[in-house]
């Protein structure tokens, strides 16, 4: 069977993790690599011994190219995954899948037009500690949920700021340490549990400078059923500490830090309960970069990369369809937008 061909737009530190990922891809294949920058694209298509181009059109019209990978910064996102659709080239998009709903809306509608799949990264749903919490949410067993809420204490240096030239900008980050870190907490906890329908919260700018967002943010969580929450965000915090998500109810509670299972415990106890408190024990595979960006694991993204592949011999959409990036922005806009305003935000 011939193998998928993936092409990766944007040559920052994300675009490795794709390109290490999919080497690991069973009938996947990088392909080619594209940087608006020369040396940038030169350096990692020889990292990877793939062709480099310094223009997406050359790129979308490489041999055996079936799915572009969008890595470039956050803000830019949209303008180079519809000229893939419109290519008819499939679609996998980093996280955010962009920085305003408006952008997100125009991404996932060029692809629907075009009949092209759309991923979003979100590779935290992937887990087996995540998908373990989901099946657990499923079936009831918290009874009714009571508090649900996660926590993203990181670490960042000033030097990650000043390096990077788009971080910490509204018009290419999006945000700070919401949009750009915790989103990944974010959208795990909205995947368990469904958005929230009332936000409050705050924003601040506390231990980075010559940033225009925010390193520090805190939200109060209202949902639909009354359950409350709570969402902390930082990357101001030393030395940084493993994302958590916390969900509990009137009949049993979870907590899971990463991909591990810290605390695992319901009124009506299973024969399978004490196995699963056991096997998650150990770290998971999926996590890390709660002080270093580097320092997280590329399995996450091969088992999404691996899903793109098998969704299109399978004739399906990937597991996490591109219009399901767009919750979590829309949770994140509507804290700034609270913290702005100084009132509440109800979500639609």
């Amino acid at each position: 069977m011939q193998e998928i061909g993936f092409g990766i737009v944007g040559c920052g530190m994300i675009a490795e993790f794709h390109a290490k990922a999919l080497a690991a891809v069973k009938g996947g294949r990088l392909v080619g690599v594209m940087s608006r920058s020369e040396e940038k694209a030169r350096k990692t298509g020889a990292q990877f011994g793939v062709p480099h181009f310094t223009e997406l059109k050359k790129l979308l019209a490489a041999p055996g190219l079936d799915v572009v990978c969008i890595t470039t910064p956050s803000g830019s996102h949209l303008e180079p995954a519809v000229d893939a659709a419109n290519a008819g080239k499939h679609v996998v998009c980093e996280k955010p899948l962009e920085i305003t709903l408006d952008r997100i809306d125009k991404l996932v509608a060029a692809c629907e037009k075009n009949k092209a799949k759309l991923g979003a990264i979100f590779q935290a749903r992937f887990g087996e500690g995540a998908q373990t919490v989901k099946k657990a949410v499923q079936a009831g067993r918290f009874g009714r949920l009571t508090l649900c809420d996660c926590y993203v204490k990181w670490w960042r240096t000033q030097q990650y700021y000043d390096d990077g030239g788009w971080r910490g900008t509204w018009k290419l980050d999006g945000g700070g340490a919401l949009m750009n870190q915790s989103i990944h907490a974010i959208d795990l906890l909205q995947w368990l549990v469904g958005k929230p329908s009332e936000i409050a919260g705050f924003t601040g700018t506390l231990a980075h400078q010559r940033i225009e967002v925010e390193d520090t943010a805190s939200a109060a969580l209202k949902y639909p059923n009354g359950a409350l929450g709570v969402i902390e965000g930082t990357t101001a915090v030393h030395p940084g500490f493993a994302k958590r998500v916390e969900i509990s109810g009137d009949k049993g509670s979870v907590i899971l830090e990463d991909d591990r299972i810290l605390f695992w415990k319901f009124e009506n106890e299973t024969p399978e309960d004490e196995a699963i408190r056991q096997k998650f024990a150990q770290a998971g595979a999926i996590g890390g970069g709660a002080s270093d960006p580097r320092a997280i694991s590329t399995e996450g993204h091969r088992m999404q990369l691996q899903d793109m592949v098998d969704a299109i011999r399978e004739k399906r959409e990937p597991r996490i369809p591109g219009r399901e990036g767009r919750n979590a922005v829309e949770i994140i806009l509507a804290v700034y937008r609270s913290a702005k305003e100084g009132k509440a935000v109800r979500l639609t």
